[in-house]
């Protein structure tokens, strides 16, 4: 892994306007829905002046962009660290598993960020760009993880772990995670044991 891309440069790093923009976005987006946050209420949550706001992002469907970038990141971030923890290709899909249960039960307790907004944004533009980024890094992950570890039909392996991937970020929202976590390790255990040479 590239430690420099680990630390930025106080340079490269977000201003503090930024950062403040940022966190007041991600929490009021992700707790609230987009449309229903307008820009006052992240520039008053944040501290930060309509001319900041307007300077860093330009308007709030970049600040929209960059919240999911930021989602993305973070969930990329937790799989990169995963690889630190064992390079055994079957372990690695049981720890994804488990990350993604543990994200049902710890981060994401309203849902699918990328879903979430997916809704708010039916038509083709930037937000559904990052949102399609996202699912392809997720499916490609899993595709070369399932390849990896031997599995026959690693593409099917895949679309299914993403299909249950998107369930239990839904399930877990509506009906609990108690409900929904064993459900999910149990179902996505068992396709990666039906496709075990």
């Amino acid at each position: 892994m590239n430690t420099a891309a680990q630390h930025s440069s106080p340079a490269s790093r977000p201003s503090s306007a930024r950062a403040r923009l940022l966190d007041a976005a991600t929490e009021l987006f992700y707790g609230e829905g987009i449309h229903a946050v307008g820009v006052d209420r992240i520039i008053e949550t944040a501290g930060v002046t309509r001319a900041t706001m307007y300077k860093q992002f330009g308007g709030k469907e970049a600040l929209v962009v960059a919240y999911l970038e930021g989602e993305d990141r973070r969930l990329r971030e937790l799989f990169a660290a995963a690889t630190h923890q064992t390079a055994q290709p079957a372990a690695l899909l049981e720890l994804a598993l488990q990350g993604i249960a543990a994200d049902i039960a710890l981060r994401h307790t309203r849902g699918c960020p990328f879903i979430n907004a997916a809704a708010e944004y039916p038509d083709e533009g930037p937000v559904r760009d990052v949102i399609a980024a996202h699912r392809e890094w997720f499916r490609g992950g899993m595709t070369d993880l399932a390849t990896a570890a031997g599995l026959t039909d690693p593409d099917e392996v895949a679309a299914s772990l993403v299909l249950l991937r998107d369930a239990a970020l839904v399930g877990g929202y509506l009906d609990g995670v108690a409900q929904v976590e064993e459900a999910f390790l149990r179902t996505a255990r068992g396709v990666i044991a039906a496709h075990t040479a």
